[in-house]
């Protein structure tokens, strides 16, 4: 059977508007992709139909389509979207809607399943990760649009591929293909040269959006359109298949997907190959994100300028101690911004944080707001904060749990309101970390020379929960030769200080260059927690590339 052109419009809520419309008009495409979803948007999804019921979904996606259900029509381009969120129903009759006020024919179905706020008390949102079958149902019966909840990102792109080529669900190998696709859609520009390490290596002021040419086998192509941004090559594509993912072993409701048997090649300008992916039967479980809120939370920032700066800092801890010995949990950190004999006044600054969290709100708001105001002309020499703090705002906590597949009843609501049940998978296979494999031959000795890690290799980092994972891939086979034996669990440890008293595991994907860190606990209890500095662990592969070793002059 032909190619699918499946591409994608958006990596988030809140991603670029006009990317669907720029997709629609910028080149050939079957099937248009947007994944509005992640732990931090179920949150702000839940907290919103706590104000209105009939909230819950991302209404940016109506607004787009607003501008461009003609276009889609016209091209006879089918949408899959995870912008249901908390309610497909809810915006599979939005668009209905919308398509009837506009006059244009079209076909709306949705996915439903997911929701299990009701069996998890306690939880704002509790929403089981959903594959690509209920999707895949809609279109074979003729749905133009399809609106999901929560399912895996990848599923937006299972989904189309297995209703195009015919898949069953025991065709492993080409629904691991597809998932692999489907990871390095799922961020947008991402895969385009967006955050990426070696950004400097094309034009990323504005990337293109990018697509995968899927073929039958489970094999595909990324690209992008003609003469959009940004760039696709080994690197971005190896930089996103990093992402938020840990060993050889990807595990989804569909099928585990071997990301050690990944093998990518340049196929031309923008064009990189993907091929030789093996799949596995999935496991018995399917993955349950909970979100509920945790209590309130206020922060403030002193400035601490110019000289004594360890002093002025002990001073304002212990002015604030009084009003901070009823709060919950009270967290201090010290970021030495300052320079010694600066030229700006910024860059004579650091930054003096106070964190607190507490499950009453009036503790963590009115109490520490006054003790700080107060301060004002009773401190440390050039006092002042960047912004007063506020009344306390709520904080959320994230939890993954597993429950038996046979407890989520997936389905597929076909346009004409028919409801198919989607059959769990019939064959499963418990979740083991694959065997390590053998590292290649470590690089003959020689001189060698201290620098940033980053010269040498990329690096792109996550969060998953309250852990995060830090990819790191060497751009040649001389370098990971080197990177192998040199970056190991404990010198990621070293470099990362805060890593220290954590677990950091740390697997091995040869066929990528790469190694993949997964940093348990550091980001708390999930990114809506705000535990750390960067509570989505977003630049800490960026750290990681800043810190110094021993490298060899030769790959320098």
């Amino acid at each position: 059977m032909t190619t699918l052109r499946i591409g994608n419009a958006s990596g988030f809520y809140g991603d670029r508007f006009d990317a669907m419309r720029e997709m629609l008009t910028g080149g050939e495409l079957d099937v248009l992709t947007g994944d509005y979803l992640a732990e931090l948007t179920m949150l702000i999804l839940g907290r919103d139909r706590l104000k209105d019921p009939a909230a819950g979904y991302a209404r940016t996606f109506l607004r787009q389509l607003e501008d461009c259900l003609g276009l889609a029509h016209e091209r006879g381009v089918r949408i899959v979207t995870n912008a249901g969120g908390l309610d497909p129903a809810g915006l599979a009759d939005a668009v209905r809607a919308l398509a009837a006020r506009l006059g244009i024919p079209v076909r709306v179905a949705h996915v439903e399943g997911d929701d299990l706020t009701a069996e998890h008390p306690g939880s704002l949102a509790a929403h089981a990760y959903l594959g690509g079958f209920g999707i895949a149902e809609c279109l074979r019966a003729g749905a133009d649009i399809v609106v999901t909840g929560r399912v895996t990102d990848a599923a937006l792109v299972t989904g189309p591929a297995a209703a195009h080529f015919g898949w069953t669900p025991a065709q492993y190998d080409r629904l691991a293909g597809a998932v692999v696709a489907g990871h390095v859609l799922e961020c947008g520009t991402q895969a385009t040269g967006g955050n990426y390490a070696f950004f400097q290596d094309g034009d990323v002021r504005r990337p293109g959006f990018p697509l995968a040419e899927l073929h039958e086998d489970g094999g595909c192509v990324i690209t992008k359109h003609p003469g959009t941004g940004g760039f696709v090559d080994v690197g971005t594509v190896t930089a996103q298949l990093l992402y938020e993912t840990a060993g050889a072993r990807y595990a989804g409701p569909d099928v585990t997907a071997r990301l050690d048997t990944v093998r990518l090649s340049r196929d031309g300008t923008d064009r990189v190959r993907i091929e030789g992916v093996r799949g596995e039967a999935p496991p018995p479980t399917l993955k349950v994100g909970l979100n509920r809120l945790g209590g309130f939370r206020n922060e403030v920032v002193f400035v601490l300028t110019g000289l004594d700066v360890e002093a002025k800092a002990a001073l304002v801890r212990d002015q604030m101690e009084p009003a901070l010995g009823k709060i919950a949990d009270v967290r201090w950190e010290l970021a030495r911004t300052d320079r010694s004999d600066a030229p700006s006044e910024e860059t004579a600054s650091a930054l003096l944080r106070l964190v607190v969290r507490d499950p009453d709100q009036g503790v963590v708001g009115r109490a520490l707001s006054g003790a700080a105001v107060e301060l004002a002309l009773a401190s440390y020499p050039g006092f002042h904060v960047l912004a007063p703090p506020g009344k306390g705002s709520p904080y959320g906590v994230f939890e993954a749990v597993y429950v038996p597949r046979e407890a989520v009843g997936h389905v597929a609501v076909l346009h004409d309101g028919r409801r198919i049940p989607v059959p769990p998978a019939h064959d499963t296979a418990v979740l083991d970390d694959a065997p390590e494999p053998p590292l290649p031959e470590p690089p003959a000795p020689g001189p060698t020379r201290r620098a940033p890690l980053g010269l040498v290799a990329g690096a792109r980092s996550g969060d998953k929960g309250g852990n995060a994972n830090v990819g790191v891939w060497a751009r040649t086979d001389d370098a990971w030769r080197w990177l192998a034996h040199e970056l190991t669990a404990d010198r990621f440890r070293e470099l990362i200080p805060e890593s220290r008293q954590l677990t950091v595991v740390r697997h091995v994907l040869p066929n990528l260059r790469a190694l993949n860190f997964v940093v348990e606990g550091i980001l708390g209890a999930g990114v809506a927690d705000r535990h750390r500095f960067d509570p989505q662990a977003k630049a800490l592969g960026e750290w990681l590339r800043s810190r110094h070793l021993e490298i060899p002059e030769a790959l320098l």
